[in-house]
């Protein structure tokens, strides 16, 4: 399979009462092309995934209180730290894209894949023109 010869589909996935982990394992999968029977692994021949309602995504246990996500500025002292529930009320499309990205191969070929992901807080998007289809998360 060359680059060239890749074809991507758009595909749209709602959020709403999906578990976090779950979800993000199968838009990984997605991403990567790994559905297909094309797949290569040094090959970006995944499809395009648009997630909505990404505010009413579900994560068990007491994540929401203990699962802590951290940030550094680069300065000395400058590293920043938030809960899960409060960057799910503030930023929910951060959850799902910081899920799937650690799912995703690192380096260039991974921040590529990363790219086709997109991610809205509402039930809204504006990828109509693509025409996604829909698609089903199991579990």
């Amino acid at each position: 399979m060359r680059a060239q010869d890749v074809q991507h589909r758009w595909y749209v996935v709602d959020a709403d009462g999906q578990v976090l982990g779950r979800m993000a394992s199968e838009i990984a999968s997605v991403l990567r092309g790994k559905h297909k029977p094309t797949f290569t692994p040094h090959v970006d021949d995944g499809d395009f995934v648009v997630v909505v309602n990404a505010a009413k995504v579900t994560l068990t246990g007491r994540k929401l209180e203990n699962k802590v996500y951290y940030r550094h500025s680069g300065y000395p002292g400058g590293i920043k730290s938030i809960t899960a529930g409060r960057l799910l009320e503030l930023h929910p499309e951060r959850v799902i894209e910081s899920a799937v990205r650690g799912m995703l191969p690192k380096g260039p070929l991974g921040r590529r894949m990363a790219r086709k992901l997109k991610v809205y807080g509402g039930p809204e998007h504006p990828h109509a023109a693509q025409r996604p289809e829909s698609m089903e998360i199991r579990g």
